[in-house]
């Protein structure tokens, strides 16, 4: 009977947040919480390809189901487009989830749900971007909506699986399977999506000459030609700065947490930095932070500075991340 109990309190659940890289790291506090209050729950995740290496850094998601929903818009007609999407359907559907809790609240993920065999959780059409998707899940929850995506999300969680709501700060529970002791570096997280999003090549070089009269390194990780570019601009005017060779998301993970802190723009990574427990100010020129910023976690700080139409100078950094207890001083 014991045993029956045990395999009975058993949960499955499927979680689906498909994009962007940000919002995916946003999402990872809710698989703590539920392990929390569930410790033998299976948790599986349905992810946009591109960011499926977020999700697998948690040691304890065990299937992540990929989609290639930005792909497949570009290739409708193919019939190796509908071949794929069937595939990911039927291995989604190859077994039963004790729920399905779909955290993006987007048409397109309300829809991916669907796929799964096991009872839909969502936001209702007052909680939700695009009411519609709230017509898709068996049970819905009003969460305000102005409030930051992870407290609505780890909100949504707790309501669907009946727990208190938490009320402190999140834990993201990531590994990267490396363990390295902290160098003498920090991240210069520059690469952005937008270019109104990116903070000016000479406020980096005054950041980095900085640290560097202090004995820090700056690391400039990259993913594209052009921001390989930038890098090797910034790298040639700060002492002992380092452009990063190119590194897949999950190498950069492994890397990453040796630095004392990152100073990012708004970019996946600098969520990044702050799931891996690294020290962050991140920076904001075009967008507002308040709802989608970074969130720090249990054991190390997150500042987001600026918003949209708004430039932190390289002062206002120093002067946070001197706050933070950090080895840093004035210009």
């Amino acid at each position: 009977m014991a045993l029956y109990a045990k395999i009975a309190a058993m949960k499955r659940i499927l979680i689906v947040k498909t994009t962007s890289m940000g919002d995916v790291i946003h999402a990872l506090p809710v698989v703590e919480d539920i392990l929390q209050h569930f410790p033998d729950a299976q948790i599986d995740w349905l992810v946009e390809e591109s960011f499926a290496d977020i999700p697998r850094l948690h040691p304890r998601v065990q299937q992540v189901f990929t989609v290639a929903v930005r792909r497949w818009r570009k290739q409708w007609w193919h019939c190796q487009t509908w071949r794929e999407i069937s595939a990911v359907k039927q291995t989604v559907a190859a077994q039963p989830y004790d729920l399905v809790l779909d955290v993006q609240g987007l048409v397109k993920s309300a829809v991916m749900s669907t796929w799964a065999h096991g009872p839909r959780y969502g936001y209702d059409k007052h909680s939700i971007r695009e009411p519609l998707a709230s017509r898709f899940y068996q049970h819905t929850f009003d969460i305000p909506y102005r409030q930051h995506a992870v407290i609505r999300m780890r909100t949504l969680a707790a309501l669907a699986l009946d727990y208190a709501v938490p009320d402190d700060n999140p834990a993201y529970g990531l590994s990267t399977d490396e363990h390295h002791t902290k160098k003498p570096v920090f991240l210069a997280l520059h690469a952005t999506s937008r270019d109104s999003k990116l903070w000016p090549e000479d406020h980096w070089v005054d950041l980095g000459q900085h640290y560097a009269a202090q004995g820090l390194q700056m690391w400039l990780p990259w993913a594209s030609a052009s921001e390989q570019a930038r890098a090797k601009r910034i790298a040639a005017e700060v002492p002992q700065a380092m452009v990063l060779p190119k590194l897949s998301l999950q190498q950069l993970a492994g890397q990453m947490p040796q630095a004392q802190f990152a100073v990012g723009v708004d970019t996946g990574l600098s969520h990044l930095a702050a799931a891996l427990d690294i020290p962050v100010v991140a920076l904001y020129t075009d967008t507002e932070p308040a709802f989608t910023g970074v969130a720090g976690g249990r054991k190390a700080p997150a500042i987001n500075l600026g918003g949209k139409g708004q430039l932190p100078t390289v002062n206002a950094v120093i002067d946070h991340l001197t706050a933070m207890t950090l080895p840093v001083a004035h210009i």
